[in-house]
């Protein structure tokens, strides 16, 4: 069973987050496979859509050596369903005790979304150390990172909304950020169109900046990110 630890390990290797619409298995296993052979093996299925747990489930029984997630995760009952499909960290698009509280009882990483220094700060007292900037092109881009991490040292962003191939590059030469959340090569339209090629060709197009990126700006190692006990502290109901 891959342990907390490695997953964060495999969220900052990713540095590319793919946030998907897979509405069902068939939906979600192609998409899969095409961001596999853009050699992106992660994705974030949204809750959004009624068949997401659906698609989480088959991409994690078919596609094991995948990181597959649950996005828009609002709600503990999601949490639940997202764990029982076999989600392997959750995303929110804001930041709700109940939540964080639902996901540290089944020790799976969550990565809530914050907006303002009140939401950062919230997520600071729940012994957060990444979180996810939201919208992040809406606040300012990369100058909003800058600007919302200066307060916070150690914190780590994972910026999405409004996150493009024409400017991951700017989000992820920052040390700050963990990785970016986008969807461009996992467009709806592609999806429905059943364009895999192209789903293919973006993700691979994004493997490669990012590598280009990370070679002039190393990301720090995941295990100086998330120290192997940072979980256990929290379940065992020590401050933090």
């Amino acid at each position: 069973m891959t342990t907390y630890t490695e997953t964060w390990s495999e969220l900052a290797s990713a540095r590319v987050v793919p946030v998907v619409v897979a509405d069902g298995e068939a939906e979600g296993l192609n998409v899969a496979d095409a961001l596999r052979r853009g050699h992106l093996p992660i994705a974030e299925i949204t809750f959004r859509v009624a068949g997401a747990a659906a698609a989480i489930r088959a991409i994690s029984e078919d596609y094991p050596e995948m990181l597959v997630g649950a996005g828009t995760v609002i709600r503990p009952d999601q949490v639940d369903a997202a764990v029982e499909a076999g989600a392997r960290f959750l995303v929110s698009p804001g930041i709700s005790e109940a939540v964080v509280a639902r996901a540290r009882a089944h020790e799976i990483p969550i990565i809530p979304g914050v907006a303002t220094p009140s939401d950062i700060m919230r997520a600071v007292e729940l012994g957060l150390d990444t979180v996810k900037l939201f919208p992040a092109g809406t606040l300012g881009g990369p100058a909003a990172v800058k600007a919302f991490a200066a307060p916070f040292p150690g914190l780590r962003f994972v910026p999405t909304g409004g996150i493009s191939a024409h400017n991951m590059g700017d989000y992820l030469m920052l040390p700050q950020v963990l990785a970016v959340g986008g969807s461009w090569m996992v467009d709806r339209a592609l999806v429905q169109g059943e364009d895999w090629e192209r789903v293919t060709e973006l993700s691979r197009d994004a493997v490669e900046l990012a590598e280009q990126v990370v070679a002039s700006r190393p990301l720090p190692h995941p295990a100086d990110l998330h120290p192997a006990d940072s979980l256990g502290t929290a379940v065992e109901g020590e401050e933090r």
